[in-house]
């Protein structure tokens, strides 16, 4: 372990050049001090939660060692005695641990927010140099070497360069305002050629159509970038000083409300956060139920490679074998020959699937046994949990040792914590959250602070089994009592069922594994015309004036090619389609987003393809089939999507360009199979025999360097050509 240098880390007149001689070290927060995670984290840490079978903190850990960092400080909180447990059973701490990086658990019971962690961390005196802070909830495969470098080399020419902050694009969709993880979209301003960070907001309010900044960054800073496509991935390098303004300043708390927000204002100290951005490596904070699914299903479709479940083995987890579609299954599963694993699916170590199962887009943990004819889709079962025969589970979470009796039903967003009992025929209710814990009557909004799950009070809650009871004095069925009930009836389930916060169920939708629903869709979509018709005066009222705007009219604001933008956005949409949102919301979704950006129909052609093709790309890197095959399947699967927007021979022609522009460039690897991709496109009807002629014709005045593509697809048109011709005989002998 590194000797001290000082109580509280390294001064920030020490020598940077020492300071990059120091051992790389970390902070991690094994306490996320939010509430989001109840009421599962009433019983086990969030970082110890079961991502695709393994616990979050693994991939964290993982990641850290393989980045470079030689000794990480793991500060727990709640559930302190688990997380150390872990730790050691994964062989992170303890004496056997032949790793070469040092895992320190350092616990405190008193302390209820990252700020306070952070102050605990400067009083043990551990920290001697730069460091890197993340959360155990984190996962990324990004490489660390820039973004160390970057840092340092400022540090050397500006001591109060106290922080770098890693970002990533991640555009929030036009019609909820949030990102493919779930959260809300982030207001950013940063300096084009130092990445300084001028402006951060992670509360904005999206009735405005304005955002207010300070005119002091205005004038001090000519250009500046404003993103809204931007994610925090919460992982910082952090000077030393970071820790000791966190203890001079005792009402920071919040990582970002409080700490970042706080330095962008203080005009005496000076001191100044830089931004890093990664552009094709992953990097995902696990925030919510939504984000909790939407990196599940990043890394199944190996989004996060290395760290994906045939590669990362930690403790006793049992090896995965990957195959075909994304399926991943330990050796000793036990499966029906007539049961169906459906494509980006996991099945745990000695789990059973009774006959007729079908299992599609879900993870299934250890242990568990699957009865017969059960249905589940977009969901994860965790470890041992007994689905006994005809129940159906739809884009769910269900904790460990949880029973389902037969014929049970459980709606899409429910969330069944640890050893819950369900009697047969029971339907739960969508949204449900159900415990064996009576829910806490002094919660604290994780809008205000991060609070850990340590500071709560119980008290009494009416049980799940009464829900449609008005019962004065509600009991809870105990384990011996029969759990049978009607076939459409909520009594019959052992446990709690926590009411809804200030939200509502109208909300329930935005942080629930289960998809948007298509009704919220159309009704957000519809809010978005209203607004531009009916709202459009008010909205002009209510914007600044000319001149009501600072008189520096040299101010300049520097924003992205809105295609480029556009582009990225249907991709991510995209992506959630492959996590099972159906067609017909991805169109309106799509639609919306043009609409947004004032494009053509033919600038929808041109992504829809790209994010296609992009997608067989990442499906062939992670499966032993060949790239032609898997583009095959996917152009075979959205077939009917592409049509939709390709209606005119102009938008065929901007799949065809498209194509060429990512050969060229993007995608390399589809290069060599153009001539055999483009006949394909035709038998689809993706492209037409006149969008493909009309492409060569286009061509033949071209440079050579752009004939490429057209001379290797010479056999296929010089075989359209001649066949058009036979069709101008045939036309003209019927005219004689």
């Amino acid at each position: 372990m590194s000797q001290k240098k000082s109580r509280g880390g390294a001064a920030a007149g020490d020598d940077p050049d020492e300071l990059s001689r120091s051992p790389l070290q970390a902070v991690l927060l094994a306490d996320s001090f939010t509430l989001k995670f109840r009421p599962i984290t009433l019983e086990r840490p969030k970082v110890l939660l079961p991502l695709v079978n393994v616990p979050m903190i693994d991939y964290t850990l993982s990641w850290l060692e393989t980045s470079g960092v030689e000794e990480v400080f793991v500060f727990c909180a709640a559930h302190a005695q688990q997380v150390k447990e872990h730790l050691a059973v994964a062989g992170w701490s303890g004496k056997p641990a032949a790793r070469e990086m040092a895992v320190t658990a350092v616990e405190s019971h008193d302390a209820i927010s990252a700020g306070d962690a952070l102050r605990v961390m400067y009083g043990r005196g551990v920290i001697n140099g730069d460091f890197v802070l993340i959360s155990g909830d984190t996962i990324s495969n990004m490489s660390l070497k820039d973004a160390l470098q970057e840092h340092k080399d400022r540090r050397k020419k500006d001591p109060l360069a106290v922080m770098t902050m890693i970002i990533k694009h991640s555009k929030p969709s036009t019609l909820t305002h949030q990102t493919r993880l779930g959260n809300d979209e982030i207001f950013m301003a940063i300096a084009p050629e130092t990445k300084e960070l001028l402006y951060y907001e992670d509360k904005t309010d999206n009735s405005h159509l304005c955002v207010a900044i300070d005119k002091d960054i205005l004038a001090n800073n000519p250009t500046l970038q404003l993103h809204n496509n931007m994610e925090d991935c919460y992982i910082d390098v952090c000077s030393p000083e970071v820790l000791s303004l966190f203890t001079d300043n005792f009402d920071y708390q919040h990582l970002r409300r409080h700490f970042v927000k706080g330095l962008l204002v203080d005009d005496i100290m000076g001191y100044k956060i830089y931004t890093h951005e990664i552009r094709s490596s992953y990097a995902a904070r696990i925030d919510s139920f939504r984000s909790y699914d939407a990196v599940s299903k990043d890394i199944i479709q190996r989004w996060t490679y290395p760290m994906v479940p045939d590669v990362l083995s930690f403790g006793n987890c049992h090896e995965m074998k990957l195959h075909r579609q994304g399926i991943y299954k330990a050796s000793d599963v036990t499966l029906s020959h007539s049961a169906h694993i459906g494509a980006n699916s996991v099945i745990g170590s000695a789990t059973s699937i009774g006959e007729q199962c079908k299992i599609s887009n879900s993870v299934i943990g250890e242990g568990c046994s699957i009865g017969k004819n059960v249905l589940i889709h977009g969901s994860y079962i965790w470890d041992n949990v007994i689905i006994e025969d005809g129940c159906k589970v739809s884009n769910s979470l269900v904790c460990d040792d949880v029973h389902l009796r037969a014929g049970a039903i459980v709606e899409p967003g429910c969330i069944l914590s640890f050893k819950i009992k369900v009697g047969k025929n029971v339907v739960v209710p969508a949204y449900s959250k159900v415990s064996l814990l009576e829910k806490p009557s002094n919660e604290d909004s994780d809008e205000e602070l991060e609070y850990a799950d340590t500071n709560s009070v119980v008290t009494d809650s009416p049980p799940f089994s009464s829900m449609k009871s008005n019962a004065d004095h509600p009991t809870i069925i105990s384990e011996d009592d029969d759990l049978g009930a009607s076939e459409t009836g909520t009594s019959g389930v052992l446990g709690y069922i926590w009411a809804s916060g200030d939200t509502g169920i109208q909300d329930k939708w935005r942080q629930s594994i289960a998809p948007v629903p298509k009704e919220k869709l159309e009704e957000l979509q519809h809010a978005i015309f209203f607004d531009d018709d009916e709202g459009s005066e008010e909205d002009l009222n209510n914007r600044p004036s000319e001149a009501d705007r600072d008189n520096d009219s040299e101010i300049s604001v520097v924003e992205d090619d809105d295609y480029t933008k556009f582009e990225k956005e249907v991709e991510e949409t995209f992506q959630r389609a492959l996590d099972g949102v159906h067609q017909d919301n991805l169109i309106l979704e799509i639609n919306a987003l043009r609409l947004s950006y004032s494009l053509q129909h033919a600038d929808c052609a041109g992504a829809v393809f790209y994010s296609i093709m992009r997608g067989a790309l990442v499906a062939a890197q992670s499966t032993n089939d060949s790239l032609l095959k898997k583009t095959a399947d996917a152009l075979t699967k959205w077939k009917d999507l592409l049509r939709n927007y390709t209606k005119t021979v102009d938008e065929e022609m901007e799949i065809l360009l498209k194509f060429e522009e990512m050969c060229q460039d993007i995608t390399k690897e589809f290069a060599p199979l153009f001539s055999k991709i483009l006949p394909y496109l035709y038998d689809k009807e993706v492209v037409s025999e006149d969008a493909i002629l009309r492409w060569a014709e286009e061509k033949e005045n071209a440079d050579e360097s752009d004939k490429v593509f057209v001379k290797q697809c010479d056999v296929f048109i010089q075989w359209l050509k001649e066949a058009e011709e036979e069709e101008d005989d045939e036309d003209d002998e019927e005219e004689e």
